[in-house]
């Protein structure tokens, strides 16, 4: 049997996930910006795929602040989620708009192969959870917004996550209020944004008996904690939502400086991924061989 694109079922990832989140064990979500990240993500060895709004928007050029659209957000997070036999998790900011637009967010994204996603409580426009200034949504908004996403699944086992931005503004207990609301609602998960250290995450964890997503993003507010910590603290999943984008910038800014300096790219070459690495991530072999079997036979003769 020849296969493009994932030879696993929307239906089976999203039981793989929920699978997942009931064993005990931690769920590792590397971010792809692109379909060809998500195949590095799984051939390395992970549990899923992280789909960064923040991540989106840079690869866009765009800062992240709500300027990405539903339609956007759904193709590029359909393209990744296909190319990968791994659940897929999506960033969906704040829904695009009020509960019914939530509600229709959550259907497009289902449609696009996503096993979950995420709604979060701040006001548009949106800011990085990891900066200052963010405001909220009165936390009964926030259950409507929840309430409309849970009436509009149709698919049981498709994930529905809030995340709750209140530590940075009502401090830690309010985010722990905030979070038990969301559960009340319908929220399958909680995604506890900020948090400011280990004890803050072991107060959330006591406080909340729903899976929990922990955020270990570069160079943000919170700690780096390694899955050994994460896993004895009790957490579920854990995200590294920028973490491939910020690598492949970085390399690809250093590479451009040498080559504008060099006047060649010979001396790239040992950090390059070679033609054959990228043909066998690509499945470049499997494609040819499927246009072979299609274009390549011969009609039997009329009987």
């Amino acid at each position: 049997m020849t296969y493009l694109y994932a030879r696993t079922s929307v239906t089976t990832k999203r039981a793989a996930l929920r699978a997942g989140l009931a064993s005990g064990e931690l769920l590792r979500l590397p971010g792809a910006f692109n379909p060809l990240t998500a195949r590095l993500v799984q051939q390395t060895g992970f549990e899923g795929v992280y789909v960064s709004g923040g991540a989106l928007s840079a690869a866009a050029g765009l800062p992240d602040i709500g300027l990405t659209t539903l339609s956007e957000v759904t193709g590029w997070a359909a393209d990744i989620a296909a190319s990968t036999d791994l659940p897929a998790l999506v960033d969906a900011d704040t829904g695009f708009g009020e509960p019914l637009n939530v509600a229709r967010t959550i259907q497009r994204l289902e449609d696009a192969g996503l096993a979950g996603c995420h709604l979060e409580d701040q006001v548009n426009p949106k800011r990085c959870g990891h900066l200052d200034g963010k405001a909220l949504i009165p936390t009964q908004d926030m259950v409507h917004r929840l309430r409309g996403a849970v009436a509009a699944r149709r698919d049981p086992d498709y994930l529905i996550m809030a995340r709750t931005d209140a530590r940075g503004v009502e401090g830690l207990d309010g985010a722990i209020e905030r979070a038990k609301a969301y559960v009340d609602a319908g929220a399958d998960a909680i995604f506890p944004e900020a948090l400011a250290d280990e004890a803050e995450f072991a107060a959330f964890r006591s406080a909340v008996d729903v899976p929990l997503l922990a955020n270990m993003t570069e160079f943000g507010k919170g700690p780096t904690l390694d899955v050994d910590q994460l896993r004895n603290l009790g957490y579920n999943l854990v995200i590294y939502p920028v973490t491939t984008l910020r690598l492949a910038m970085g390399a690809v800014e250093a590479g451009l400086r040498r080559l504008a300096a060099d006047g060649t790219a010979t001396g790239l070459l040992g950090a390059m991924m070679t033609r054959s690495r990228l043909y066998e991530v690509i499945d470049y072999d499997e494609y040819s061989r499927l246009d072979a079997d299609i274009a390549g036979f011969t009609l039997p003769p009329d009987a």
